[in-house]
């Protein structure tokens, strides 16, 4: 293997009234039912463009450790709270090995699971389906490349969205692999997406075992990872409360929560 393993003014001329889905006569698009859903909206296209890619620097020690597992090793399992930046690293991580031209595509994978709640049957194809629950992953990706860039990648295949369930007997060859909230996998799920893993590939792994939403000693993640760091070749990276890069008080509520 290559590796070891953003005060508006009040001026009339700014003020438009919106009454009854209209804008200033204009109709407005968010009223408009004529127009196409889509799962990732117009939102991305408000990240503008990235001219250049600004460097991603730790602001903790967990997160030091965590992007230096992801260069050294092919599998890391970066385990820890909410807010760590668990996600974003593996992303930041993907679009650059990508933008390098160490990898040929980037491969997102997360389960289809709602937060305690159902959402019912959503309209689209499999892409649009798995779209809002891979949302936080589209978010990372749009602050580093810019939304016109995510689509075109996604458009043409180097971005490319994979169902956990629809995963099993592929070999993922030269790509970057992100597996998201993986403490909503059983561990046989996990084991069947660890074996993807082929040639000239990086695979991160990211959860929080603390916030499953399966019943009770159904996740997998946590066994995994602990079992995993038995080998020299793969990373288990364990981050803390003191890592939670959000507001303050995410991990002071954390620490009662628990």
């Amino acid at each position: 293997m290559s590796k070891k393993a953003r005060k508006t003014g009040k001026s009339a001329k700014n003020f438009h009234t919106i009454q009854g889905g209209q804008k200033d006569g204009h109709k407005d698009s968010r009223f408009d039912k004529s127009k196409k859903w889509h799962p990732l909206g117009e939102e991305i296209d408000n990240s503008r463009d990235k001219k250049y890619i600004k460097t991603i620097k730790p602001r903790s020690e967990g997160q030091a450790e965590l992007m230096s597992a992801i260069k050294d090793y092919n599998l890391t399992m970066a385990m820890g709270p909410a807010g760590t930046g668990k996600t974003y690293l593996a992303i930041a991580a993907a679009v650059d090995a990508l933008e390098k031209g160490e990898v040929e595509r980037i491969i997102l994978s997360r389960p289809a699971m709602e937060a305690g709640e159902s959402l019912g049957y959503l309209p689209g194809d499999m892409e649009e389906k798995m779209a809002p629950y891979l949302r936080p992953l589209f978010d990372a990706l749009g602050d580093r490349l810019g939304g016109k860039k995510v689509r075109h990648y996604m458009d043409e295949g180097t971005i490319e969205i994979a169902p956990v369930g629809f995963m099993r007997g592929r070999t993922l060859n030269n790509a970057f692999v992100v597996i998201d909230e993986a403490q909503n996998c059983t561990y046989v799920q996990i084991k069947m997406l660890l074996s993807r893993l082929g040639w000239n590939s990086t695979m991160v792994v990211t959860g929080d075992p603390a916030q499953s939403d399966l019943l009770t000693g159904m996740s997998g993640l946590a066994d995994i990872s602990t079992q995993l760091k038995q080998s020299e070749n793969i990373a288990v990276i364990e981050l803390k409360p003191e890592d939670i890069v959000r507001h303050p008080l995410v991990a002071e509520m954390l620490k009662f929560l628990d």
